[in-house]
């Protein structure tokens, strides 16, 4: 099959087409044609070499966390699903590096998978699981947002931030974000009450007494800054130290945990018109397109999610 790999850790240009196997399935796996995957933070980090300490692959690495597709075969354990079925995912991470989505096939452990509504295209599908479970989680399990509660989501017009204001939104929240003032518009669309300006302003000037922060920069300082001696922050960029732990705010991290239960919630929430997905730009499955993507995300300059279009045949 037909993949984008590093071959060492580098900038963009170290993306590069290869024909190397097909992923084989375990007997709790899928098999999965990609039509789409998208691009997140991660990525890029991961191709730069930031994430060496934590996953000791050895080359060439396949890169890509999300994933829609078809799936053309199953393993022998595999009940919910079966050929020919729709779906999309954030796959695991797996040790050997190699079974990233940047590819014409994945392969995908049952519980990791939902199946696509058919309201929702492959490049819609593909923008939903990294960024969507991110949010969910964080909103919904570790901040546990409440009706009439006051919460800050940093970076609100990134893939996660985007998500992360509608379903704060959806449960009845206040919600502040900081971006540029190009991104305004969609934000109010998106229902942020509160958007702010952040090469202008500091947050700690205009709000205070939030009950919750939603933290993605690493930003965790401005965001203690801000809330309630009752409060909770949640980073998913950052470390908190020992110093901003003891400071009185609930101070903690998270990081991602794949579920297939979950990205169906949020595929049935789209349905249901409580979240839109915004995509921000579609590039081509070629060596060209992969590396005009990292560089894209790299620069900040996006608002909403970018697409690559693999659209394989099942």
């Amino acid at each position: 099959m037909q993949a984008v790999i590093i071959n060492q850790y580098g900038g963009p240009e170290e993306l590069q087409m290869a024909t190397i196997a097909k992923p084989e399935i375990s007997a709790d796996e899928v098999l999965v044609a990609v039509q789409a995957t998208s691009i997140n933070p991660i990525d890029w980090k991961a191709r730069q070499g930031l994430l060496k300490g934590m996953y000791d692959w050895q080359m060439p690495v396949v890169l890509g966390w999300d994933v829609a597709g078809t799936i053309v075969a199953t393993g022998a354990q595999v009940t919910q699903f079966k050929v020919g079925d729709a779906v999309f995912a954030r796959p695991d991470i797996y040790k050997d590096g190699r079974r990233g989505t940047y590819a014409q096939y994945a392969a995908v452990k049952e519980d990791k998978l939902a199946l696509k509504p058919a309201e929702l295209s492959f490049e819609q599908a593909a923008a939903l699981p990294l960024a969507g479970l991110t949010a969910y989680q964080v909103i919904y399990d570790r901040l546990n947002i409440q009706t009439g509660e006051k919460i800050l989501i940093q970076a609100g017009a990134g893939g996660v931030g985007l998500i992360a204001i509608q379903l704060a939104k959806h449960l009845g929240a206040e919600v502040a974000t900081t971006a540029s003032a190009n991104h305004a518009d969609l934000l109010k669309q998106l229902g942020a009450d509160h958007i702010i300006d952040y090469h202008t302003t500091a947050i700690k000037d205009v709000l205070h007494d939030y009950d919750a922060v939603f933290d993605t920069i690493n930003a965790i300082d401005d965001g203690l800054a801000i809330l309630k001696p009752s409060g909770r922050l949640v980073t998913i960029d950052g470390q908190p130290t020992e110093a901003q732990q003891q400071q009185g705010p609930t101070v903690s991290t998270w990081w991602l945990q794949p579920n297939g239960r979950e990205l169906a919630i949020l595929g049935d929430l789209v349905v249901q018109g409580h979240l839109k997905v915004v995509i921000d730009q579609v590039f081509p499955f070629t060596t060209e397109g992969l590396q005009a993507a990292h560089r894209h995300s790299e620069n900040n300059h996006s608002a909403g999610k970018l697409i690559i279009d693999v659209h394989q045949k099942a």
